[in-house]
């Protein structure tokens, strides 16, 4: 574990922070890293070659190549050489950067070691794009807390990262992405990254392009969501993550600790086959936070086993809302939203801002799902929600139209596009209320949206058991969370 003093180099981050213009740092989508997060990645390189070539984009006040040189000093061979390279296009930061480096060539000379390093100002995905396509130089490591800023479709980044054969949507796989590309084999990367790469489609090519250049060999979790930057109130679930260009893909070791102090720091190996399940088209990286990666036999069966299908709801109001009715009368039918569904009760139709109903006519038909029982989950779940998956049941009894319509912020679970039997859109909607689906959820999703694409990957119990599970619940008079979770983990343990 690396030494958790405070050096000089702390003082200066937080210094250099505050005298950065507010909307300048959000441009950037720069925060820079604490020291013990720093010394702590630093820690996780094991190679060390007689030449050591090391890359740091975004480089900031010089935090992460520090402590990658105190590394270096105290394991590289004898006489050995660093060459750092450090980006960062911010000339405040530059002036500390440049400071801390001198400070690191004459600890490196010092200790017989040779030090050279370079500030390069220029773009880094530019020149980097460019390096990649005339033949980009090896290096042997690299250290990264890239800024996180979203790319448009449309921008000169996007163009350029897709020259070097990268496809992403923000600043923060680019700059990983492309450290990869700049690897020699062999070479080790570790980044601080958002975890929300992980898993949802958007990052889907990205996730690709790096499985097939590296291996994953160590991830790192934060318990708690905003401790990792708690100077910078960064709210952002942040892993910390190793990778090996070009190495054969093996067992992941597994980190967490509560924030940066790493004070209650543990460590598990866990196969790579449980990051990412085998066949997933989607390659989704599971990132085990729960001690037990095995969850049992309710997680045995995926959706196409079950004959059943999830979606996004089919109305995006704002594109029927000629047809909007504040309340429902004459030929209509119910619109449902998030806000329909509060604190575990179905309130419809209710005073709101959104509509109640839509018109009933050929334009809306299309987009309507016939009279059934459903199971809803929010897409996004509410701050006060303990569980990234609050599920509803919508029952004929509850809403005796024909037809129904589904905003575009929940999901739908539904047979062909159509209503499920009673008991068993009963034993799914328990199902997926219990704690322990959570914390199977909370293992490949790293943020709070929960898409169709998320519930798509997921397993679940087979036909008969959810039935069993909505017979059970139909002669419930009500239900704790409790009462869920005892009942369900009973389940899961027989």
């Amino acid at each position: 574990m690396p030494t958790l003093a405070i050096r000089p180099i702390d003082e200066a981050r937080l210094e250099a922070s505050k005298q950065l213009d507010p909307a300048r740092r959000s441009q950037l989508g720069q925060f820079m890293t604490p020291t013990a997060i720093a010394d702590f990645m630093a820690s996780l390189f094991t190679r060390w070659p007689q030449t050591v070539r090391l890359l740091d984009p975004g480089a900031g006040v010089g935090s992460l190549t520090e402590s990658f040189a105190e590394r270096f000093l105290a394991s590289a061979p004898a006489g050995a050489s660093l060459e750092a390279h450090c980006y960062e296009i911010e000339p405040l930061l530059q002036e500390y950067l440049s400071d801390h480096l001198r400070g690191v060539g004459a600890r490196c000379k010092n200790q017989g070691h040779r030090f050279s390093s370079t500030i390069h100002n220029p773009d880094f995905i530019a020149e980097a794009s460019f390096e990649i396509g005339m033949g980009a130089p090896r290096f042997t490591h690299a250290i990264l807390n890239p800024p996180y800023k979203k790319i448009s479709t449309d921008s000169a980044h996007r163009k350029m990262l897709r020259q070097a054969g990268i496809e992403t949507v923000n600043l923060y796989t680019a700059f990983l992405g492309l450290a990869v590309a700049m690897l020699e084999e062999g070479g080790e990367v570790v980044a601080i990254v958002p975890r929300s790469f992980c898993n949802g489609p958007y990052y889907r090519p990205f996730r690709a392009f790096l499985l097939e250049r590296a291996a994953l060999t160590h991830i790192h979790v934060f318990e708690s969501r905003t401790r990792a930057f708690k100077d910078d109130e960064v709210l952002q679930e942040n892993i910390i993550v190793r990778l090996v260009r070009g190495a054969p893909q093996g067992a992941v070791m597994v980190s967490m600790s509560h924030d940066q102090s790493f004070s209650n720091h543990t460590t598990r190996e866990v196969p790579f086959a449980e990051i990412v399940k085998p066949g997933d088209t989607e390659r989704f990286i599971h990132v085990p936070t729960e001690l037990v990666v095995d969850f049992g036999p309710l997680f045995s069966h995926t959706l196409e086993d079950l004959e059943l299908q999830v979606s996004t709801g089919p109305v995006v109001d704002f594109r029927l809302k000629e047809h909007w009715l504040a309340e429902p009368k004459g030929q209509c039918v119910p619109l449902l939203y998030t806000h329909h569904f509060r604190g575990g009760q179905f309130t419809w139709p209710m005073e709101h801002k959104k509509p109640n109903a839509l018109c009933l006519n050929d334009d809306t038909r299309k987009w309507l799902m016939p009279r059934g029982c459903y199971v809803l989950t929010k897409r996004f779940s509410a701050k006060e929600e303990r569980r990234r998956v609050v599920a509803y049941v919508i029952e004929p009894k509850q809403l005796e139209h024909e037809h129904y319509g589904f905003e575009n912020h929940l999901n739908v679970f539904h047979h062909n596009k159509q209503g499920l039997p009673a008991d068993l859109a009963r034993g799914l909607g328990l199902f997926l209320n219990s704690t322990i689906v959570d914390r199977y959820f909370r293992n490949f999703s790293g943020h709070t949206q929960v898409n169709a694409t998320d519930l798509r990957a997921m397993r679940y119990p087979s036909k008969e058991t959810l039935i069993r599970f909505g017979q059970w619940a139909r002669v419930q008079q009500s239900l704790s969370q409790e009462e869920i979770d005892r009942y369900i983990e009973s389940e899961n343990a027989g």
